[in-house]
């Protein structure tokens, strides 16, 4: 009928890649760089299998920009949390740290699959520089801390940042919590343990 209400379940927003990208973020949490199909992306913002390719060249590119949206809204999050630690060095990695490992717990996508083997070949511009963006957020204030081990010490962090996150979203620090504190605050907290005892 003419002005009446369209048939439930297809796409009638203004933005469609906006759509897609965030409907990609859902679908690559839960299956992962290897297991991302645009069909099911499609499918969940209810558009034909073909109308993502209006927008993006082919899976890989699809997939690319998907990450390239995880990693814009991660270096989002641990700028906020930077920001607000303040001027020392070691307060802001650690910050960093608690960001990301809510992040990861809340999104179930972290630096893995931001820097997937599967997205090395595609040469994302868009992507590379969204992952410098997070990298930076760590080592900044890794190198101001220490120098030419900075490196070595956001390879700690990040690691122990990301198990905090891992954990989380499996549930495995929920189902039998030895404090009620969130995560974000106890990876923040053994991040600072962490850092303080890098640099003794």
């Amino acid at each position: 009928m003419p002005g009446g209400p369209r048939s439930r379940g297809r796409y009638h927003h203004g933005d469609l890649p906006s759509a897609l990208l965030d409907a990609g973020l859902v679908h690559l949490a839960a299956a992962g760089p290897s297991g991302f199909s645009v069909a099911e992306v499609a499918r969940r913002v209810g558009v034909s299998t073909a109308s993502p390719y209006r927008h993006f060249t082919n899976r890989d590119g699809f997939l690319a920009a998907v990450a390239a949206r995880a990693a814009n809204l991660l270096a989002a999050s641990l700028a906020e949390a930077t920001t607000a630690a303040g001027a020392d060095p070691g307060d802001r990695l650690a910050a960093a740290a608690g960001a990301y490992a809510a992040f990861v717990s809340e999104r179930r996508v972290g630096l893995d699959t931001i820097f997937s083997p599967a997205l090395r070949s595609v040469q994302d511009v868009d992507l590379a520089q969204a992952g410098r963006a997070v990298m930076d957020l760590f080592l900044d204030p890794a190198r101001e801390l220490a120098g030419e081990r900075g490196l070595a010490l956001t390879e700690r962090v990040v690691a122990l940042a990301h198990g905090y996150g891992t954990l989380d979203a499996d549930g495995f620090l929920t189902a039998d919590r030895v404090t009620d504190e969130p995560t974000a605050t106890r990876a923040r907290r053994a991040a600072r343990a962490l850092i303080d005892g890098d640099m003794i």
